[in-house]
């Protein structure tokens, strides 16, 4: 990152992505500060150099008045630290550039209101001396309330420990005060790399309390086949704000923002989670999805023979949660796949006037192979799934010219309700299936999945559902990650390269603009220009402002890429936001 200046500006940009995506994100996770804030200022300098410089000349405008005010604090405060016979070490600190830019995205404000834009940091002897220095400081200056956190008897996930206070001053200046010991302070600077660098002799259980998130992750490795389905976990669990939850003996139970008893369930033992069929929070009962909250005491009841539920992919928030529950399902639905993929092959070669036992295991395993799978179960639970057609995998295995008899059609007819199997019997026309081909299979039905409508253009992903084909949704699709929890039933598809008949999708935009005179006029021109029909339009006004909702028709993404930069342009308007549900 240090060296990213001597590279070509699409690879600067690609590398300060993934470096604010993933590797800012480790540092932060294993604890180590100082790295994940020069990754941080650098991913942001290069991904948004423009955003940079307002936030470094908003800060530079107010760092000598800031250093002086820093100064001036750092001398009250040795100075009580001196009365009342504590030994600590004094620091100050400016907050990092792009800690700054995100406070600012997310809580809508200005520098001016960043209450830790100058902080001072107090690192004392023991611990005792934290909770003193904490007295001492709120003694001279007001707290500011909601803003006392205590890391030390609550540490963070990556285990960082502090004490953190926001107070005002008498002239009404806020800063931040941060309280923590030696060891505390070299664990929030370097994190995990501390204890390599510091400490001698066998590994501690507190460090193997460390490591455990790490071994989690190269569980988590080994457990998932798909490496795009692994990123998206990581980055879930890279990102957590943490809610502080107790067992009924005390336990803390630390689990991501908006988590449900089942993630805390989970958290206490992988039986606990599966076998999970109540909660009660403080006492009382709740749903399964009811949120919880930092300070809830949760008691979690179970059932003995209870098998997780599907639905639960939608109600859990922690990674280690999902992959539990996908682990789960995928071993169990498999077996299932297996068993389905076994009996619509024999009804395939019932056709024949053949039984499947006839063909030996080495003739399946070379079919296996031509599919590039390992095993002859694989291949069964790829016909199980509708992922292979049961037509296409015999046809391997016969001799040419093999026909089948017409008492073997009528019965294949019965294929098509064969649960958790897809039809090939016939192909059905369905919409503008056309316009999407499932790679290496040419007789299955094809549809765009509603909840994201994706058009010509966009990168998608196919998923076979039970008996209504193969669902196309765009990569970008929110739901893609719940349903891609059995690899098998991931398909690739592609756009058809046939565009002599020119497909029309429909697409929903809404535009966020003033309320003026001639506005509507504008807009639909931009429509027209581009070629586009409108199938409806609605709008409403509030304050001035207005909302102003359009479907209309749409040949591919570079079509509506043009009409959003056109609608744009357009004095007056704000944002241009699609709609993926219609």
């Amino acid at each position: 990152m240090r060296t990213l200046e001597h590279l070509q500006p699409d690879r600067q940009r690609k590398i300060a992505e993934e470096t604010l995506e993933i590797y800012a994100p480790i540092a932060h996770r294993l604890g180590m500060g100082k790295i994940r804030g020069e990754l941080e200022d650098l991913g942001f300098l290069f991904l948004d150099p423009a955003g940079y410089e307002q936030v470094e000349k908003s800060v530079n405008a107010r760092r000598k008045e800031g250093e002086a005010f820093l100064a001036k604090m750092q001398v009250i405060i040795n100075d009580k630290l001196k009365e009342a016979g504590i030994q600590a070490k004094v620091e100050s600190r400016i907050k990092r550039l792009f800690s700054i830019h995100k406070k600012l995205q997310r809580q809508h404000i200005s520098v001016d209101q960043v209450y830790d834009l100058f902080a001072m940091r107090v690192i004392t002897r023991s611990l005792q001396d934290c909770y003193a220095v904490l007295g001492i400081i709120h003694n001279i200056w007001r707290p500011v309330p909601g803003r006392i956190k205590d890391f030390i008897a609550m540490p963070r996930p990556n285990f960082y420990q502090s004490l953190h206070t926001s107070v005002i001053t008498e002239d009404g200046t806020p800063f931040e005060i941060q309280i923590r010991t030696e060891e505390m302070h070299k664990m929030a600077e370097e994190g995990i790399a501390a204890h390599w660098k510091y400490k001698d002799g066998p590994v501690s259980a507190q460090d193997e309390q460390r490591l455990a998130w790490l071994r989690q992750v190269v569980e988590w490795q080994r457990d998932v086949s798909d490496p795009n389905e692994f990123l998206t976990a990581l980055k879930v669990d890279l990102y957590p704000e943490e809610v502080y939850t107790f067992t009924p003996k005390g336990k803390v139970v630390v689990l991501p923002r908006d988590a449900t008893p089942v993630d805390f369930a989970y958290t206490i033992h992988t039986e606990v989670g599966h076998t999970c069929v109540g909660a009660k929070v403080n006492g009382r009962m709740v749903p399964l999805r009811h949120k919880l909250h930092s300070g809830d005491i949760v008691e979690i009841l179970t059932q003995a023979g209870h098998k997780p539920s599907r639905d639960w992919l939608g109600l859990v928030k922690s990674s280690r949660s999902r992959n539990k529950i996908k682990h789960w399902l995928n071993v169990h639905q498999r077996e299932r796949a297996i068993e389905i993929g076994r009996k619509v092959i024999e009804k395939e070669a019932r056709k024949y006037r053949i039984a499947l036992k006839e063909i030996k295991d080495e003739e399946l395993q070379k079919v296996a192979a031509a599919y590039g799978l390992g095993r002859v179960d694989d291949l069964m639970s790829g016909i199980g799934y509708g992922k292979y057609s049961a037509r296409q995998v015999l046809a391997r295995l016969l001799p040419a010219g093999a026909t089948p008899s017409m008492a073997g059609d009528i019965e294949a007819e019965g294929l098509s309700n064969t649960p958790g199997a897809i039809a090939s019997v016939v192909r059905r026309v369905f919409g503008d299936h056309n316009a999407i081909m499932v790679k290496g299979q040419g007789d299955m039905l094809v549809y765009r999945a509603r909840c994201c409508n994706p058009i010509r253009g966009e990168s998608i992903v196919g998923y076979i559902t039970r008996g209504k084909g193969v669902a196309v949704h765009a990569v970008s699709c929110p739901n893609v990650t719940n349903l891609m929890y059995e690899p098998e039933r991931r398909i690739e598809v592609e756009w058809a390269r046939d565009e002599s008949t020119p497909t029309a999708y429909a697409v929903k935009l809404t535009v966020y603009c003033d309320d003026r005179f001639g506005m509507l006029k504008n807009i639909t021109s931009v429509i027209g220009d581009a070629q586009s029909n409108i199938r409806n339009i609605g709008a409403r006004t509030e304050n001035s402002q207005a909302s102003v909702e359009i479907v209309l028709d749409i040949s591919d993404l570079k079509h509506l890429e043009q009409i959003m930069t056109g609608l744009r342009k357009i004095p007056g308007v704000h944002e241009v936001q699609r709609l993926q549900k219609i």
